[in-house]
């Protein structure tokens, strides 16, 4: 693989450090203390101890740039140009719940556009990172989205509430960030969620855009109501058809 940026170092150091709480918090998951956060959000400690470790590392090495993290919300620092973006437990209600689909996802914004990001599976012990015209990677091998043709031969991730049930093959998992990281890698053909928040899908933008993804309709200067729709180019207008009243 090609030698990776200061940056991405920095990101993947913190995402590690980090991991290491959520696995110990995830062993002792009956224990942990759980505060609600909306109807069907919730949030636990975990999720404020992880985004600080992560904010702490970051911050130590560029200690200039803004940041928007889940928790901590938005902050304007001296660099407006380059700004983190944290999400500490993508896929909360399947932490509280003992079930080992989560993810720490971390992205780079710079001037407008993602130039980095990872997604990391502590449980599974799976890091998915790419960085702007440098490829999509898996644990340091290259990874590519699938390349298949036809709608039925396909597997899809799809997430939230939705109208009524797709007539393509669907999986419903929890975690747009891993979703988003199977596309990338092509266990996924494809990926539609609406809804969304930026720190969501911010590192699985890039990893999609370098695995050779398409990626319809997403606008990154919003921060939230953001909606997704991923896929192979040789299945993307044939997938956006099947998703005309999504």
């Amino acid at each position: 693989m090609k030698s990776i940026s200061a940056n991405l170092n920095v990101m993947i150091k913190a995402s590690d450090k980090a991991s290491k709480i959520l696995i110990r918090d995830f062993g002792e998951i009956e224990k942990l203390q759980i505060s609600k956060k909306g109807p069907s959000d919730f949030v636990t400690n975990a999720d404020f101890k992880v985004e600080k470790v992560i904010i702490d590392e970051l911050t130590k090495a560029r200690p200039n740039y803004s940041i928007i993290s889940e928790e901590k919300g938005t902050f304007k620092n001296k660099d407006k140009n380059n700004t983190w973006i944290i999400d500490p437990i993508d896929g909360t209600l399947n932490f509280l719940h003992g079930i080992p689909h989560f993810a720490i996802s971390i992205a780079l914004k710079s001037n407008n556009e993602i130039v980095s990001g990872l997604i990391y599976d502590p449980i599974k012990d799976e890091l998915f990172f790419a960085e702007k015209d440098n490829g999509a990677f898996y644990n340091n091998h290259r990874i590519k989205v699938s390349k298949k043709n036809e709608i039925n031969d396909c597997l899809f991730a799809v997430g939230g509430k939705i109208k009524k049930e797709p007539d393509f093959p669907n999986r419903k998992s929890g975690c747009a960030a891993l979703d988003m990281a199977y596309v990338a890698a092509g266990r996924y053909d494809g990926y539609c969620q609406k809804n969304l928040n930026l720190w969501d899908i911010a590192a699985g933008v890039i990893l999609i855009q370098e695995a050779g993804g398409v990626i319809k309709g997403l606008d990154l200067n919003k921060l939230n109501n953001l909606k997704v729709i991923a896929s192979n180019s040789n299945i993307c207008v044939k997938f956006q058809e099947k998703l005309d009243n999504f």
